[in-house]
């Protein structure tokens, strides 16, 4: 191999490296994005204390 191709062949390999490195931080910036910028708003849930196993209601209700 010479070395014009071996220089050709870490430049490409450091190309591939920083578009790997922009869509992985790219998909990082949209989840925490995507995080912060949602709100569920108030889903129906008990609001008392039931006397039936497996019916639960919200620790702390924000509605």
């Amino acid at each position: 191999m010479t070395k014009a191709a071996a220089r050709r062949s870490r430049s490409l390999l450091a190309w591939w490296g920083l578009v790997v490195a922009a869509i992985f931080l790219g998909a990082n910036a949209h989840m925490l994005y995507v995080a912060i910028d949602s709100d569920p708003g108030c889903v129906a849930h008990l609001k008392e204390t039931g006397s039936a196993p497996g019916r639960y209601r919200a620790a702390k209700s924000s509605c």
